[in-house]
């Protein structure tokens, strides 16, 4: 069976976010079915500048075919614009106009799926939001699947997306919160739908000491380098060093395979005791702001862990000797940073997922979640396997009590994986698409 994926960027130097998402179901769908993801020449959404090369390229065992992008994205002209349209009445046209600013503006990918759209037996859309998904979606809906990776946001409420709501004939939502949301916010009848999300990978703890992967594709690169030197003992000084307080109380590596890998990330970022962890666009719309100043309170009140940061930074980072950002990283040392972690802080306010939340318990994680997000608060309560907070106050008491409690961190993340292992792994999420892809191609 021949399947398109269309997706407003693409590429492996673009991690979190629907982006990721559409990834890594494209790359194991390829295992059994002929995959073409079609997409632009951007790589970055601020800009929507072309930087790939245009025409078809190979990635991970998947065909990736680009088109450019027909203008760039003035982001202060377009926010301008956003608060307009957002606070006062006004025309389709106004929205179309928005639309078209907001980018990727990309007609040839909208033609070549005009022209080309019977080729492909399934075409699936990820994210609801940009024009790629909001013009193509009506090309062929008979034969369309809808990823909306929705939640509620200003933008979700303009009239567009209500005609691209009632358009979709198949969706596959990521939670049940998520499809809670978008049956009681539009008129959505789909001939078929499933709660699908993404697969996630384990650890394997049968002493091979590295993740289980969902196809045979290892891990990159060594998993302990030899040239990496001993760690200090916890309670050395400095950043995340004890200092005074409830002791940090390390995980026993011996009843914690997950500890062995959590030192590479450890030894070579040079941190040595408790350790909290994010992931993904440091961004303010991610809650990376807040999450600054609350940790900030924490120390101040006598917290004694490191908050180690890595992904794309997208705003200042505070200079204080509690923080270290690492950056971008391969796949592989950033499944050891979520093994690392004492705890994976979730801080984003809007999620349709939170793949960042479900790798952490897939690595045995436990995870600290903004309870503004109605989807995280969905995975801490029926996992058992995190803590949410609602404001300054509760973001610290649940820090202190996970830096303090190895055997509540242990409990958690044993929930964690269990969580993970019943509705999260490969097996599990194909078999869904599985039976949309029936729907669509009767």
């Amino acid at each position: 069976m021949k399947i398109a994926f269309i997706i407003q960027r693409y590429g492996t130097e673009i991690l979190g976010g629907s982006e990721y998402h559409c990834r890594l179901i494209a790359e194991r769908m390829a295992v059994r079915h002929q995959v073409e993801v079609l997409t632009t020449c951007a790589r970055e959404y601020t800009t929507w500048k072309n930087e790939y090369p245009e025409g078809v390229d190979r990635i991970r065992g998947v065909n990736v075919r680009r088109f450019p992008t027909a203008q760039t994205r003035d982001l202060e002209s377009f926010n301008r614009y956003s608060d307009w349209i957002f606070s006062y009445p006004h025309s389709r046209d106004d929205e179309l106009r928005w639309l078209q600013e907001q980018g990727p503006w990309c007609p040839a990918l909208l033609d070549h799926l005009e022209r080309q759209h019977q080729q492909y037996d399934v075409l699936i859309f990820f994210t609801y939001l940009y024009a790629p998904t909001v013009l193509g979606l009506s090309i062929a809906p008979g034969k369309s699947i809808l990823v909306p990776t929705a939640h509620d946001e200003p933008a979700i409420h303009l009239g567009i997306y209500r005609e691209l709501f009632a358009t979709a004939s198949a969706v596959a939502f990521n939670t049940d919160s998520e499809r809670a949301f978008l049956m009681r916010t539009f008129d959505l009848h789909p001939d078929g739908d499933e709660t699908v999300g993404c697969g996630v990978d384990l650890l394997d703890t049968e002493g091979r000491g590295k993740p289980r992967r969902g196809v045979d594709a290892p891990l990159e690169g060594p998993l302990v380098p030899d040239d990496v030197p001993a760690p200090q003992p916890e309670s050395s000084g400095g950043p995340g060093g004890r200092r005074g307080g409830r002791p940090h109380t390390p995980p026993d590596a011996a009843a914690d395979p997950r500890r062995t890998i959590g030192q590479v990330f450890r030894r070579r970022h040079r941190l040595f005791g408790p350790l909290a962890l994010y992931g993904g666009r440091i961004d303010p719309g991610k809650g990376c702001e807040e999450l600054f100043e609350y940790f900030g309170t924490y120390v101040d009140q006598g917290g004694e862990a490191t908050l180690a940061l890595m992904g794309a930074k997208l705003m200042p980072i505070p200079e204080a000797p509690w923080v270290r950002f690492a950056g971008l990283l391969s796949e592989t040392e950033r499944l050891q940073a979520l093994a690392a972690a004492d705890v994976v802080v979730v801080p984003s306010p809007l999620e349709s997922l939170s793949l960042l939340a479900l790798e952490s318990m897939a690595m045995g994680t436990p995870v600290l979640c903004n309870a503004r997000a109605e989807v995280l608060v969905e995975h801490c309560r029926r996992s058992n396997a995190g803590l949410y907070y609602a404001d300054r106050d509760e973001f610290v008491e649940s820090v202190r009590l996970l830096m303090a409690d190895a055997r509540l961190r242990r409990t958690l993340g044993r929930n964690g994986r269990e969580y993970v292992t019943q509705h999260y792994r490969w097996d599990v999420i194909l078999q869904k698409y599985d039976r949309l892809i029936a729907t669509r191609s009767r």
